[in-house]
């Protein structure tokens, strides 16, 4: 249980550090959440877990699979505040072309025999 403590409180930290370096330079903010930090965390977890170097090549490959569907949603999402669409529904389009493209990436991931 302390485990899963500690893994929650170093996740969410680097969270609470992107968003409160975005408030005062987005640039940075946006570096710093566009960081591998959390995929490193993860492989890290699961190699002191399990230590199994073909389960962390796996997330390394279904992460990278995943963050490319997950790219046009970012860019929609400022296209569309840009152009002064509320923040609410820029939020909700942006959930929903996510999920889109993580749809299409399992789907075609699946066929293609990647570990999505």
């Amino acid at each position: 249980m302390l485990q899963l403590a500690v893994k929650a409180l170093v996740s969410g930290g680097l969270i609470a550090v992107a968003s409160e370096i975005a408030r005062r330079s987005p640039g940075w903010g946006g570096l710093i959440a566009s960081l591998p930090l959390v995929s490193l965390l993860a492989m890290l977890w699961l190699w002191r877990d399990a230590g199994d170097a073909a389960q962390i090549a796996d997330l390394a490959v279904s992460s990278s699979v995943y963050v490319a569907a997950s790219l046009p949603a970012f860019v929609m999402l400022a296209w569309l505040l840009n152009r002064g669409v509320a923040i609410p529904i820029g939020f909700l389009a942006f959930v929903a072309a996510g999920f889109a493209g993580y749809w299409l990436v399992g789907t075609v991931g699946r066929r293609w025999g990647l570990p999505v």
